[in-house]
C-alpha cells in the first residue's frame, strides 16, 4: 500500500488536505481512488429535482454539502497567512437579510436610473468616506465601488489613456499582474521599470526610460503595497523625476494602485502623504483586503473633470453609463459602508497598529531563528525563504516567488496562529535542510536581511 493525502472534496484536485497534521492516511488502491472522485463529482453535480420528494431529498442534501463547506471554510480561515485577506468576517452576518433582494447599481453612482433596487446612497456615503481619507473635495471628486482591485486599476489606466492617447504605461516589476493585462488589452506600449530589493520603483531607472521617450506623455502607475514585498513607491520622487526629466504637468497622468495598503499608509505619520492634493489622477484601493468585506470589491477614485471623456447617457436604463462594469454589485456598497460605520477612523488605526506589530513579531522570531527574511517598515507583508514542502505551503496557504514565500498579516491573524507557524515552520525547516545550509537570498531581499552562513557573519562583525 502507497501513502496518499486525504481526500478533500473542497479542492480542486480533490486532494488539498485540509488538516497537515493528519496527512497519513492510507487509500489503499487506484480504483478505490477513482470511485472516491466519481462520488464527489456527484456530490457537486447540479441535479434537476424529478418530483417534490425527491426535491425535498436533494434539499436535505445541498445542506449537508454547505454545512460541510462552512466547516471547510472555518477550518482553511484558521490557517490562512499567505494571501492579503481579513477574514473577521463575522459581524456581516447582521446584513444576511439583505441577500433576499436583487440589488443592482447600475450606472453611475451619483446618477438614478429606473432600477429601483439599488444602494447608490451607501455608495455614496463610502465615496465621501474615501474621499476625505485622500484629501479631495467632495465637489472635485469621482469615483464608484468597484469589483476589486484590478476594475479600479482598468478604470484609473483608461482615464490616464484618454486623457493622454499617445501615452506611454510606466509600472514597476513588482507592480500587480493586472498592469500588463491592462496594457495588452488597451494596446498600451508599455515600459517595465526595475524595482530596489526592498521592493519599490527604481527612479533611476523610471528617469532613463522617460529620457527615452520624450516625445510621448507619461502614464505612471505607482504602486502602494506591492504584490509580493508590500513596498511603497515613493510619490514625491516620482513626480520629481517626472519634473526633472521634462515632463510638465499635461504630459504625464499617475494612477495610484492602493489595493494592499491603500487603508494601511494613510494612519502611519512617518509616510510621505498620498492625497490628491498631489497630481495624482486616480487612485483604486480594495475592500476586501484588510477592511475584511467578504466579497471582492473596491474603491476606485478620480477627479471629476475627467469622467466626462468616458462617460455616455443610456436611454433605456435612464442613467449614465461611466463605470467599467455596466450592472454592479448592489450589496458590496453596504457592506462596506457597515464595516466603516462600525470600525471609523479609529478602529482602523487601531488595526493598522496591531498588524504593524504583529508583523514585527514574527519578523523578530523568524530573524532570532536564524531565518532570512525582511519586513518593509510601512508594510504587514513578511518576506521570508520559501519553504521546501508543498504541502506545508499550502497548509498555511503561502504566496511563493521565485526562493522566498511571504505572510500577510491582516487583522484576523493573532499572535497564538503566528506561534503556530513558527513552531511548524522551525521543526520541518530543520528537516529540509538536515546539515545543509540555508540558501543565500541576499540577491532577493538584500544582504542585510540575507542569515545564510557568508552573509550572517559578516552581520555579526
Amino acid at each position: 500500500m502507497a501513502p496518499h493525502f486525504p481526500v478533500n472534496k473542497f479542492s480542486t484536485n480533490g486532494q488539498e488536505p485540509s488538516d497537515y497534521d493528519r496527512q497519513a492516511v492510507m487509500i489503499t488502491n487506484q480504483i478505490g481512488m477513482e470511485e472516491k472522485s466519481q462520488q464527489l463529482d456527484e456530490d457537486f453535480a447540479v441535479v434537476e429535482p424529478k418530483d417534490e420528494e425527491c426535491a425535498v431529498e436533494r434539499l436535505h442534501h445541498l445542506t449537508k454539502i454547505v454545512t460541510e463547506f462552512q466547516d471547510h471554510l472555518r477550518e482553511r480561515a484558521s490557517n490562512q497567512l499567505g494571501h492579503p485577506g481579513n477574514h473577521n468576517c463575522s459581524h456581516y452576518l447582521a446584513l444576511s437579510t439583505l441577500l433576499q433582494y436583487n440589488i443592482n447599481n447600475v450606472g453611475d453612482p451619483f446618477k438614478e436610473s429606473n432600477y429601483g433596487l439599488h444602494t447608490k446612497k451607501f455608495e455614496v456615503s463610502v465615496l465621501d468616506w474615501f474621499a476625505q481619507l485622500w484629501g479631495i473635495d467632495k465637489d472635485e471628486y469621482w469615483g464608484y465601488v468597484t469589483n476589486g482591485g484590478t476594475e479600479g486599476n482598468l478604470h484609473g489606466i483608461l482615464m490616464g489613456r484618454e486623457l493622454l492617447p499617445n501615452g506611454i504605461l510606466y509600472t514597476s516589476q513588482e507592480s500587480h499582474y493586472s498592469m500588463l493585462k491592462i496594457a495588452r488589452m488597451y494596446r498600451m506600449d508599455c515600459e517595465t521599470i526595475a524595482s530596489l530589493a526592498t521592493g519599490e520603483m527604481d527612479c533611476n531607472d523610471l528617469q532613463d526610460k522617460l529620457l527615452m521617450n520624450k516625445d510621448r506623455p507619461a502614464i505612471i502607475n505607482v504602486t502602494i503595497g506591492t504584490t509580493f514585498k508590500g513596498a511603497v513607491d515613493d510619490l514625491d520622487l516620482v513626480v520629481q523625476t517626472l519634473i526633472d526629466s521634462g515632463f510638465s504637468d499635461n504630459q504625464f497622468y499617475i494612477h495610484c494602485d492602493a489595493a494592499m495598503s491603500g487603508l494601511v499608509v494613510p494612519f502611519l505619520k512617518q509616510v510621505t502623504k498620498f492625497t490628491f492634493k498631489k497630481p495624482i489622477g486616480s487612485v483604486s484601493i480594495s475592500g476586501h483586503k484588510f477592511l475584511g468585506c467578504p466579497m471582492p470589491c473596491g474603491v476606485l477614485l478620480t477627479r471629476r473633470k475627467y469622467i466626462k471623456l468616458i462617460s455616455r447617457n443610456i436611454e433605456y436604463i435612464a442613467t449614465c453609463d461611466s463605470t467599467i462594469a455596466g450592472s454592479r454589485n448592489g450589496h458590496s456598497p453596504i457592506f462596506m459602508w457597515y464595516v466603516l460605520n462600525i470600525k471609523g477612523w479609529k478602529g482602523l488605526k487601531q488595526d493598522v497598529e496591531k498588524c504593524l506589530k504583529n508583523a514585527r513579531y514574527l519578523r523578530h522570531h523568524l530573524k532570532k531563528a536564524g531565518i532570512s527574511s525582511m519586513l518593509n517598515e510601512t508594510s504587514v507583508t513578511v518576506v521570508f525563504e520559501r519553504p521546501q514542502d508543498s504541502e506545508f505551503i499550502r497548509h498555511w496557504q503561502l504566496q511563493c516567488l521565485g526562493s522566498m514565500a511571504h505572510v500577510v498579516v491582516m487583522p484576523h491573524v493573532t499572535i497564538e496562529m503566528l506561534d503556530r507557524f513558527l513552531y511548524d515552520l522551525i521543526r520541518k525547516r530543520n528537516i529540509w535542510h538536515g546539515t545543509l545550509h540555508p540558501p543565500c537570498l541576499a540577491e532577493d531581499m538584500g544582504i542585510c536581511n540575507c542569515a545564510c552562513p557568508v552573509h550572517a557573519r559578516k552581520h555579526m562583525n
